[in-house]
């Protein structure tokens, strides 16, 4: 059984390559993404372990208690602990350090990495003995020596296209600051290899800026030859201050901060790996398609095996041993092409703002298992089915012809699961449009739903083949003859012709139902970004724990062409266990620069003690005006109880409630400062010569945005760029691997037919008939399938966005009819390529041969 199982896949080796080439890429997308993973953590941890290569000790302050005095909460790194550490057994040298953030400019005003505060390192630039820093070897220039130079690594400069004698405009937390560039460096910190920033102050300015005079964020020491790390962090430890700073080991600091990087940018393996998923199950129905037509084939071969003593149990062994053989072959093909993939990754996850680190690929055994596993247990389970269909072919089969219709009881079973399953799902998905609630069991629901009308539609395929065919039979049968022989070659075995529309199917379903819910989100998001929104222009903070200062604010006010200009504090406001947003503004300016339409009561009245709700608020605690909300305004208060003066219908720029901005602005991240700041012009018009006199006027701070109502709409779009990108990826996987399917299915229904179609050539059709005869099958099967996946799309799409009307109030189903043309139209040009091989070798038949033949 052994020989013959090698000899059948060496006799069909060239139909096992379509199939083999589906698992490839699903293999190679899995391990890829695993190695790119493993070796971006490597980097990862290579970059910081040279970071710290001569670290054996790092000292930071404790955060102290809350509501801590004054005294207290000053850091005790001080020049006194850094004398006192420098007596401690086993220290070499000790390095103290004043670490921050800050955003800095680009040469044309672009904000550098603006919005990730892990990226944009500050620090002080801190010479020992010889003069230099040896964390930041100088390239060029020299180190900053006042508060008027700064100094940036080369990647930094780069980026921003900075030359040493350029001011350069950078912000910390508050007003702009304008330094002179007086020096390049390099450096191995991980954060920087990961794409940040480095800007670099003398040792007087970054205490200033990050700490205060006198005072460091940390303290490096280096152990001498022969000493442990360890055990020259507990000898540093015990003296210490034990409730106002620790020590730990350089290892683990290395660690520790090569982990954290490695989460945030953990992300970009995921879209990789759903890829690799879609691509493998959409890959399994190819699989089973070939290995079903190759036993439908062999019938006769494996019943006389079964007559001349094969046990079921070895006809099945060996189709599964022929599957894994297959599995096999395609892993490691797959594991080659990933390699491929992981060594390109990194050039196209990565941006000009946002750069992954280049380092060898690390081949670990967790990839090389997981080719192994998915590519050959993917194969062998699709080919499990075929495998039981062969082991229950008798040995009077032999004297039968290859071709079988399903009988009639399995018709009716399979006709009625699916129509259990269609049932199940299409409930299940209209019960949860009535919630409108997108919350995380509801989702999982919906998934739940769409995953089972997917296998619906899968059983079913057969059984809708006749009556969808038939209908489209109808444009077919314009060709004449060709035509309609076409539609009953594709009637002729349904299951065959389902199995193979089901990858397209699959692919179409998932990403005509991503257009649409991508579609109709982009513009909610659109109307939703400009609704309630009355003024003209908005200045924001990239970060939550930015503000902007109250001078900016009076500067903005005085700016020609500014009608209004109100500030916004923006706070939290926790109400009984939940978290809400609640904006300050002053109650005179709500009309000039918000469009509110409230139900009941009014804005005029807000003060002390006194806020507005949003309706969903509202419904949630049972309020209207005049109740009272027992709540939480900011971190560290106390709650208490506040009036409401008014409930307005649910608008993204006041959030969830609004308050007076002299209670709001106590409570923030930065008491004091506001958020956001609404600008209305004189006439309501926009220009360029207004928008940049309000970037001049927050002093073009990099951590500041200026936008008008179009940039606000712009932006919100932009946030479904990683779903157009997810799916049209998922079309081209869909569509690459379908007409794999077409092509193997094509190519063994022509052999299959040699004497139908030798029989055809002897009365008179031309090779032109027989090439357009089996282009117009291939239509037809690329038609059914794409037909029922847009069907199943949309309504998993309806399904699904109706769950996001309660988070996104502004949602409504709206069809990307040009999107949906181009995926249909795509999917019967793939039909139509996929057809050009096997028609060509159809038509080649020599007639005499064909009819000839057994």
């Amino acid at each position: 059984m052994l020989r013959t199982t090698l000899r059948n896949v060496l006799a069909h080796k060239a139909r096992l390559v379509m199939t083999a080439l589906a698992v490839c890429l699903g293999v190679a997308f899995v391990s890829g993404t695993l190695v790119f993973a493993d070796s971006s953590a490597a980097a990862y941890r290579a970059a910081a372990s040279k970071n710290f290569a001569d670290v054996a000790v790092t000292v930071t302050p404790k955060d102290p208690p809350p509501g801590s005095a004054a005294h207290q909460r000053t850091s005790v790194l001080d020049d006194a602990l850094v004398r006192k550490l420098t007596d401690v057994p086993g220290v070499a040298a000790v390095r103290p350090s004043v670490d921050g953030s800050a955003v800095l400019s680009a040469a044309d005003g672009a904000p550098l990495r603006a919005g990730k505060s892990w990226a944009n390192l500050a620090a002080a630039y801190v010479p020992g003995k010889d003069g230099k820093d040896s964390r930041y070897p100088l390239v060029k220039g020299h180190a900053p020596r006042n508060g008027g130079e700064l100094a940036v690594d080369s990647g930094t400069a780069a980026a921003g296209g900075f030359r040493i004698g350029d001011t350069v405009t950078l912000a910390t937390d508050g007003p702009v600051l304008t330094k002179r560039l007086v020096g390049l460096v390099t450096t191995e910190d991980s954060r920087v290899v990961a794409g940040g920033t480095l800007a670099l102050f003398d040792k007087a300015t970054a205490q200033q800026l990050f700490a205060s005079p006198g005072h460091y964020t940390g303290i490096d020491l280096s152990a001498a030859p022969g000493t442990d790390q360890f055990a020259l962090s507990d000898r540093v430890g015990a003296v210490l201050p034990a409730d106002r700073a620790e020590a730990t080991s350089g290892s683990a600091q290395a660690a520790q901060q090569a982990g954290y990087l490695d989460t945030l940018t953990r992300g970009y393996t995921k879209l990789p790996l759903v890829f690799a998923g879609v691509s493998l199950f959409i890959g399994s129905f190819l699989i089973v398609n070939t290995f079903t037509m190759l036993v439908t084939r062999r019938t006769r071969e494996i019943a006389l095996l079964r007559a001349i003593g094969a046990s079921r149990r070895q006809v099945v062994r060996s189709v599964l041993a022929e599957a894994a053989l297959l599995g096999l072959a395609a892993s490691v093909a797959g594991f080659l092409l990933g390699l491929g993939i992981a060594s390109v990754l990194p050039d196209i996850l990565s941006t000009a703002q946002d750069t992954l680190p280049n380092g060898p690929l690390v081949i670990g055994p967790r990839p090389v298992m997981a080719a192994l596993g998915v590519g050959v247990g993917v194969t062998v389970l699709a080919a499990w089915l075929p495998s039981r269909r062969a082991a229950g072919i008798a040995p009077v089969e032999a004297m039968r012809s290859a071709d079988q219709a399903p009988s009639p009881g399995r018709s009716r079973l399979r006709g009625v699961v699916g129509l259990v399953l269609l049932v199940l799902a299409a409930g299940l998905l209209v019960s949860l449009t009535g919630a409108k609630d997108a919350s995380v069991e509801n989702l999982q629901g919906a998934m739940l739903g769409c995953g089972i009308l997917a296998v619906s539609m899968i059983v079913l395929a057969p059984l809708l083949a006749g009556p969808v065919i038939r209908l489209t039979g109808r444009l077919t049968g314009r060709f004449g003859v060709t035509g309609r022989l076409a539609r009953e070659n594709a009637l002729r075995d349904p299951r065959r012709t389902a199995a193979t529309a089901s990858a397209l199917m699959i692919s179409t379903a998932l990403v005509a139902g991503l257009a649409v819910i991508g579609n109709s989100t982009g513009q909610a998001l659109d109307r939703q970004a400009a609704a309630g929104l009355g003024a003209d222009y908005v200045i924001s903070t990239r970060t939550p724990t930015t503000g902007i200062d109250p001078a900016a604010v009076t500067r903005v006010s005085g700016t020609s062409g500014v009608r209004t200009a109100a500030a916004i504090a923006d706070s939290t406001l926790f109400t009984g266990g939940k978290v809400q947003q609640i904006s300050g503004i002053d109650p005179a300016a709500v009309d000039a620069v918000m469009r509110l339409h409230f139900l009941n009561g009014s804005a005029k009245d807000l003060g002390p003690g006194r806020i507005a709700v949003s309706g969903t608020l509202a419904r949630e605690h049972g309020l209207s005006t005049g109740g009272r909300l027992t709540a939480r305004m900011g971190l560290g208060q106390a709650f208490q109880q506040y009036t409401v003066v008014g409930v307005y219908q649910d608008n993204p720029v006041a959030r969830d409630a609004l308050g007076a901005r002299a209670e709001v602005q106590k409570t923030g991240f930065l008491p004091g400062s506001a958020q956001r700041i609404l600008v209305r012009t004189d006439s309501g018009a926009t220009s360029q010569t207004l928008a940049n006199g309000l970037r001049t006027a927050v002093g073009n701070n990099p951590l500041l945005k200026v936008q008008d109502r179009s940039e606000l709409v712009h932006e919100a779009a932009g946030t479904m760029g990683n779903l157009l990108v997810l799916m049209y990826g998922l079309l081209a996987i869909g569509l690459v691997i379908t007409s794999l399917g077409i092509v193997n299915t094509l190519a063994m229904s022509v052999s299959e037919r040699t004497r139908e179609i030798g029989v055809l050539r002897a009365i008179g059709m031309d090779r032109a008939g027989i090439r357009r005869m089996v282009r117009l099958e291939s239509l037809t099967v690329a038609a059914f399938g794409t037909l029922l996946g847009l069907v199943g799309g949309v309504f998993g799409a309806w399904a699904v966005g109706a769950l996001a009307n309660g988070a996104l109030t502004q949602y409504s189903l709206v069809l990307p009819w040009g999107t949906l043309l181009l995926i249909c139209l795509l999917s019967l040009v793939i039909g139509a390529v996929a057809a050009v091989v096997p028609a060509r070798r159809a038509a080649s038949l020599s007639p005499l041969r064909a009819v000839a033949e057994a």
